[in-house]
């Protein structure tokens, strides 16, 4: 069975929706997971008004595209986090943390509502944290369960809804994110007792630089792996710099121990994720993260599609 090659939209945003599908097709990607940022799709207006999502529709269908997930990841951040949200929150939020919980709360169920319209049952996205700032000092056990505590109060309410309409929740590890590495995927998922909404959005780009091991992940978390970003990271640690990168620009700053790069150009082994998606029967979208600032993103993308269906590999018809 083969895996479709799809695309996110996020770092194209700044495209309207018709541009960025124009550049896809013409790649020749067959689907996008759709981001809820920028000019793509706003889901509070996909609730309220039946056209803007027929639009949407309409332009997937004049492309050849197929729509295999949505993204609201910002938002997500907002539900969980208390610090670092300005710039994803309206502008008369802005330094009241409770009434952007609030909203956020509000938001990601029309998120939920928006994936049901659009046909598709998994969202990706971020659930924030309110315990990262506590990564290095600060910490100590009761603040850690409280944090996760807290995530489960705030999230389950929105898991109601999304198991209401028939949608899974696919949250991607990350730092600043509840859930950054195996050992804090594991407590988040025990901690929901293991509830059937939650499960991953697989990005190996994060968890390398973290020396966590993509396979053992994709292995471990079998049936949680809902979606899977192709996104790479090469890796640079040479004895001055740091997992931390100094607080080095996240572009193209040499000096950094890791930095993002167009799929097949860095340390992720995505032959090895190939075949261990083969293996715990992972068939679903491999949605292509595209996110190299040293690289023209046209050509980038382009790139990686070719890669990313040169390893898109089916498992051998034969038992051995």
């Amino acid at each position: 069975m083969r895996r479709p090659i799809t695309i996110f939209s996020g770092q194209w945003s700044d495209l309207s929706f018709d541009e960025a599908c124009s550049i896809f097709s013409s790649i020749g990607y067959e689907g996008v997971e759709i981001s809820c940022r920028g000019r793509h799709l706003d889901p509070v207006r996909a609730v309220k008004e039946p056209a803007y999502v027929k639009e949407h529709k309409d332009i997937l269908e004049k492309y050849n595209l197929k729509c295999f997930a949505i993204s609201d990841h910002f938002t997500g951040h907002c539900v969980g986090s208390d610090e670092q949200l300005e710039s994803f929150v309206p502008e008369n939020l802005i330094g009241k943390p409770t009434e952007i919980r609030a909203w956020a709360v509000e938001k990601m169920k029309y998120v939920a509502h928006t994936a049901a319209a659009m046909g598709v049952d998994v969202v990706t996205g971020f659930m924030g944290s309110p315990i990262w700032k506590y990564f290095y000092s600060g910490k100590t056990k009761e603040r850690v369960e409280a944090g996760y505590d807290l995530i489960v109060e705030v999230w389950s309410g929105i898991f109601d809804v999304f198991d209401e309409l028939g949608i899974k929740f696919a949250l991607e590890p990350y730092p600043t994110q509840i859930a950054y590495d195996y050992y804090t995927t594991q407590k988040l998922l025990e901690k929901f007792n293991r509830r059937p909404t939650l499960g991953l959005n697989f990005d190996p780009s994060h968890l390398i630089w973290n020396m966590v091991d993509p396979v053992m992940f994709v292995h471990d978390f079998a049936d949680r792996i809902y979606h899977v970003h192709i996104k790479d990271t090469k890796l640079n640690y040479n004895g001055r710099n740091s997992v931390l990168n100094s607080h080095l620009s996240s572009s193209s700053d040499t000096r950094r121990g890791w930095t993002f790069v167009s799929p097949g150009r860095g340390d992720v082994d995505f032959e090895a994720l190939i075949r261990e998606f083969d293996h715990i029967g992972y068939y679903g979208p491999l949605s292509i993260e595209w996110e190299d600032w040293g690289m023209d993103r046209v050509f980038g993308a382009t790139e990686a599609y070719e890669f990313t269906k040169k390893i898109n590999f089916p498992p051998s018809a034969r038992n051995m």
